[in-house]
């Protein structure tokens, strides 16, 4: 019986199908492949006229432009080795957006969990509204100031040379502490310590004085002038104190400084994490809600960016604990 190999094919009806010569087969291929290529080679040539477009892979992002300029390219790619930026209070870490065109290899470092908390901005900046170097303009009034005590909670006073600040500039107790120069239009000033807020209807620039201290600046009866202020960083013998806030323990407490030459821009402690940045309220107390750091190494930041660390004072609730420390003068 004759090998299957010697076999021929058959039709779906049963007849014998048909063989091409091979010789026919390659003829017709090589004609083929002529033709393709004089059209290919052709001027212009395809059917779409090379305009096709690209389409993207499945997911990605689909440009608005047909191909981006250098420019927006190189301004969208993260830098492959990024200057290191000023202290600053943010952090940044943001990731760079997925299939960014020439991203680097090596993805930027992105900063620690946390370290925004850990590092002081050291300007001006984090003094919120209570900035060196800005006059305010505004209207002064006058009001008792009974013992001294206010907002601030210093407790009370025989210095009355102090004022109550506008809500606004008050700013969460940001201006508490701050010696500030007011001038009136008939070229009197005088410098007071804000240990007060002065809630609506005190509008923003507006200082309440003491009553003392507005009666260098025009008599009492007159009520009501207008003014301009600064903050000052004044000469003092005085020095920085610590005092934790009545019911203050290593679960929880709040810390406040006292005595110091300059606006004080933040509080931190020292906490396994590091400098740990307290928030600070309207009554002139940091907060450790949860116990950290109370006890523990305190950093404060001025106005102007000077950091002084007082090292760990103890838990004493509402204990006046004085320090050798102060910030320089401006």
């Amino acid at each position: 019986m004759a090998s299957s190999s010697h076999r021929r094919s058959r039709r779906p009806d049963g007849r014998p199908g048909r063989r091409v010569p091979v010789v026919t087969v390659v003829a017709v291929a090589a004609v083929a492949l002529v033709v393709s290529l004089v059209v290919a080679l052709r001027p212009g040539g395809g059917d779409d006229g090379g305009a096709r477009a690209v389409e993207p892979a499945a997911g990605s992002a689909v440009s608005a432009t047909p191909a981006a300029s250098a420019t927006a390219r190189a301004s969208a790619s993260p830098t492959a080795s990024p200057s290191p930026s000023p202290k600053s209070s943010t952090a940044s870490g943001s990731p760079s957006p997925a299939g960014t065109a020439g991203a680097s290899k090596a993805p930027s470092p992105r900063p620690a969990a946390g370290s925004a908390a850990r590092t002081a901005s050291g300007t001006a900046a984090s003094a919120g509204r209570v900035r060196p170097g800005t006059t305010h303009t505004g209207v002064a009034t006058a009001y008792d100031i009974g013992d001294g005590n206010g907002a601030c909670s210093y407790g009370p006073t025989s210095d009355v040379m102090t004022a109550a600040m506008n809500t606004a500039d008050y700013d969460t107790a940001q201006a508490c502490g701050a010696y500030v120069s007011v001038r009136a239009s008939n070229g009197a000033s005088v410098t007071v310590r804000i240990t007060n807020e002065c809630p609506a209807p005190c509008a923003v620039g507006q200082i309440d004085l003491s009553r003392q201290a507005f009666a260098k600046l025009a008599p009492l009866v007159t009520g009501r002038i207008p003014i301009t202020w600064s903050v000052l960083s004044p000469a003092t013998s005085e020095t920085i104190s610590i005092r934790y806030k009545t019911g203050s323990s290593p679960y929880w407490c709040g810390i406040q400084a006292i005595g110091h030459r300059n606006p004080l821009a933040r509080l931190e402690v020292r906490t396994g994490a590091g400098w740990t940045r307290l928030a600070r309220t309207g009554y002139n107390y940091f907060l450790s809600e949860h116990g950290a750091g109370c006890g523990s190494a305190i950093r404060l930041t001025d106005v102007y960016g000077e950091q002084l660390a007082v090292g760990a004072p103890a838990v004493r609730a509402d204990v006046v604990q004085p320090t050798r420390l102060q910030f320089a003068r401006h």
